[in-house]
């Protein structure tokens, strides 16, 4: 049996059999021999017609013959699921539609930056049963683009924090702007408690959207003593 890959396997020699992704080959030399028959009046004899000689009836007589050689999938016909496939169950987990918090809360003021965070979760675990086989699949938020609504997209690899602490702020202009959070995750799976795996691709989901209108702060003279 030889499952490598590469090379160029013929049924009349012992070249490698080439094995596809998530696939198993085995190389079969498949040979017969004559047995020995009983006929109606109890004499013996081979299919063939020879003599069996002394041999008992079903006794192997002669010598084997090949037949042929040849390169078979054994793949198990439900094969443990492969990344590909986890994929795909991956794009459609109800993954978490993250928040969009803001700050000042409410309206914010033209002149100061508007501190941008999520509070939302940002890792998942799913258990999944993927043809019979069970598959544990951990989502994790990698990247956050928050859609400010004026245009701009801010990308960052943590979900930011309240101020003083924050990460992600944006100036604005005076008016009124919608912005929304998109978050992209990766993910990790293993089956049957095996070793974990990465999946192979990403996935995104959008937060609900916040409005909110940025003031224009005009500075007054004030007479204290009124």
């Amino acid at each position: 049996m030889d499952t490598a890959a590469g090379g160029v396997c013929r049924p009349d020699d012992d070249a490698v059999c080439p094995a596809p992704p998530d696939q198993v080959v085995e190389y079969l030399a498949i040979e017969r021999q004559r047995l020995a028959i009983a006929t109606d009046t109890g004499e013996l004899t081979t299919v063939d017609g020879s003599d069996p000689g002394d041999a008992a009836p079903g006794t192997p007589v002669g010598l084997w013959e090949p037949l042929t050689r040849a390169c078979v999938d054994i793949t198990a016909l439900n094969p443990p699921p492969s990344p590909d496939e986890v994929y795909r169950y991956f794009r459609t987990l109800p993954l978490p539609q993250l928040p969009t918090r803001q700050q000042p809360p409410g309206d914010g003021l033209s002149g100061l930056p508007v501190v941008f965070h999520t509070d939302g979760p940002t890792m998942q675990t799913f258990e999944l049963d993927i043809r019979g086989f069970d598959v544990d699949i951990v989502a994790t938020a990698s990247s956050f683009t928050w859609h400010t609504g004026d245009g701009t997209d801010l990308v960052s690899t943590d979900p930011g924090a309240p101020w003083p602490d924050h990460s992600v702020e944006h100036d604005y202009r005076s008016g009124t702007y919608t912005s929304f959070l998109t978050t992209t995750w990766t993910g990790t799976f293993t089956v049957d408690g095996g070793a974990p795996a990465d999946v192979p691709g990403t996935t995104t989901t959008d937060g609900p959207p916040v409005t909110f209108d940025v003031l224009q702060a005009r500075p007054v003279l004030v007479n204290p003593y009124d």
